[in-house]
């Protein structure tokens, strides 16, 4: 099976991380796609996923529009307040197949003032 350059770019990134990764850090997974964002933190020893958020959530539908980077900003909020509430605040963030710019950029930032650290 021949696997696209997306995938491969994926596996490279995630192996890279998991390398360097220490017990006392947990890896932040992003995914997004064209409307929505989500996330999770997962910890790799035990192969479970601690937390999660995502746009698709009932709490994070409102009637007024509102653009995409004002979701990840939500969404990231949200994130940081749970992972603050278990005491996580050292990780790694997993940025996937994505470009660290735009979506991604503004996810990571928020997490960042909102004291996370990575």
């Amino acid at each position: 099976m021949k696997l696209t350059s997306t995938i491969r770019r994926k596996f490279r990134i995630r192996n890279k991380l998991k390398k360097v990764s220490n017990k006392d850090r947990l890896r932040l997974s992003i995914s997004r796609s064209t409307k929505n964002i989500s996330a999770q933190i997962i910890d790799d020893v035990n192969n479970k996923t601690l937390l999660s958020s995502s746009s698709l959530k009932k709490n994070f539908t409102t009637d007024k529009k509102t653009n995409k980077t004002e979701i990840s900003k939500i969404v990231a909020e949200d994130l940081a307040k749970k992972a603050l509430e278990k005491n996580i605040k050292k990780i790694y963030f997993d940025r996937g197949k994505f470009k660290y710019h735009g979506r991604v950029k503004i996810f990571a930032d928020t997490l960042r003032k909102n004291g996370m650290e990575f």
